[in-house]
């Protein structure tokens, strides 16, 4: 495994990511969460593809994603009525008893520090900023509309996998507790389904993708499930049979849809790394490990 590790670190894959941010001070040519190829999203794709673990040299990488999510801004709370109202001051606007986050990018850092081994004296703070958060029904939701009263899946799936991760590693009981709580709230809609009469919440739910950045599919949430240990809930069945039925007939699994542009330009959507584009006939790398992973766990491989 660390031989397959270093083989990471030293792929062009992973210097392409990093390409940007590693100059000493300041560091990087964008902002760290410019949309594909800010340092927030660096962290959290090397930590996904294997990026060996305790890299001192990610530090200041690290220090610079850690510290804008535990801005004193989002310490600060008001209470607002109207939509236009969150937007008229720093902090975390609360509505109707429900803080309007955006939890994903506190999520996604907590899981990516813990996956790349450079959780410190800080990552217990991402931890209580999200536990704090938390909706009644389990998750969380950045939505402005004071008629919101639902978690969004998209703001719940990195919460909840990041909970899970500091739970594994440090034992803390409640985050666990709460990473739980928000599995609720996709395993209640099987994954990708209204729960009020089960049809599909939203076509890109049924579509695979990678990298998911900040948005949901089914694959990603059976991915957390099976972090979790809840791959065999039965309110997994829907989406892994969907799963198995867009293997291909080489064996693996294609990208149907992305969310990037490969570009060196530095542009809303672009993306430093080529993750293999699209294709209906043809097998998409990343795709196919995260499926059987996933099927491996729910104990559907041969």
């Amino acid at each position: 495994m660390r031989a397959a590790q270093e083989e990471v670190r030293q792929s062009p894959r992973a210097r392409d990511l990093l390409r940007r941010h590693m100059e000493p001070v300041g560091g990087g040519a964008v902002s760290i969460y410019a949309k594909w190829q800010g340092a927030h999203w660096v962290l959290h794709a090397l930590a996904d593809l294997g990026y060996p673990d305790g890299d001192d040299t990610l530090g200041p990488l690290r220090d610079r994603v850690v510290e804008t999510w535990l801005d004193p801004m989002f310490y600060v709370e008001f209470e607002v009525d109207a939509k236009a109202d969150a937007y008229k001051r720093r902090g975390v606007p609360v509505m109707d008893g429900r803080h309007r986050r955006c939890a994903s990018q506190q999520g996604n850092t907590l899981l990516a520090v813990i996956r790349l081994g450079l959780a410190d004296d800080r990552t217990p703070r991402l931890v209580e900023r999200l536990l704090h958060w938390q909706w009644p029904d389990g998750g969380w939701n950045c939505d402005k509309v004071p008629a919101a009263d639902t978690s969004s899946f998209m703001e719940t799936l990195p919460p909840m996998r990041g909970l899970a991760a500091w739970a594994s590693l440090s034992g803390d009981q409640e985050a666990r507790a709460a990473a739980e709580r928000a599995s609720s709230v996709l395993l209640e809609r099987r994954l990708f389904k209204r729960r009020r009469d089960g049809r599909v919440i939203h076509p890109e739910f049924t579509k695979l993708h990678y990298p998911l950045y900040w948005h949901y599919d089914m694959l990603g949430g059976l991915k957390a499930m099976a972090e979790l240990g809840s791959i065999d809930d039965e309110r997994c069945t829907d989406a892994l049979d969907l799963l198995e039925s867009k293997r291909l007939p080489d064996g693996g699994w294609p990208a149907e849809a992305r969310y990037y542009r490969h570009s060196e330009e530095v542009k809303l959507g672009h993306d430093d790394v080529d993750w293999g584009g699209t294709s209906a006939r043809r097998m998409n790398e990343w795709v196919t490990v995260d499926a059987l992973a996933v099927l491996r766990a729910a104990g559907r491989t041969r």
